[in-house]
């Protein structure tokens, strides 16, 4: 174990509420469907689940919309209307045939609003 990981253990283990156990894996970087960890071993990443990213890493398009979007407006409450929210609602709702989407912040809210 390296210095730095040993150092991000430490500082997790003092600041950090331990309410589920983690595994002892500090991850630095991924591409596609792989993530590397700070010591440069690589990993297949298809763990779903909290906070899953089910579109890969560093998906050159999908960092140009996100970098873009960025420099404009990083967030914008739900009481407030955006262009990329419309034009992402209005995708949604074709796609799924479900007439109407509804843009939440965790599970909890998506499964109170079904």
């Amino acid at each position: 174990m390296s210095e730095t990981e040993q150092q991000i253990f430490e500082t997790y283990a003092k600041d950090y509420l331990p309410v589920f156990n983690r595994y002892k894996i500090v991850l630095d970087h991924g591409d596609g469907v792989y993530v590397w960890d700070a010591a440069g071993k690589k990993y297949l990443d298809f763990l779903g689940g909290i906070a899953v990213n089910v579109l890969g890493y560093n998906y050159p398009q999908l960092v140009e919309a996100i970098a873009s979007q960025a420099a404009k407006i990083i967030h914008a409450s739900n009481l407030y209307y955006t262009k990329p929210q419309a034009d992402a609602a209005e995708k949604l709702a074709a796609l799924s045939g479900l007439g109407k989407v509804f843009f939440c912040n965790s599970g909890a809210e998506a499964n109170e609003g079904a």
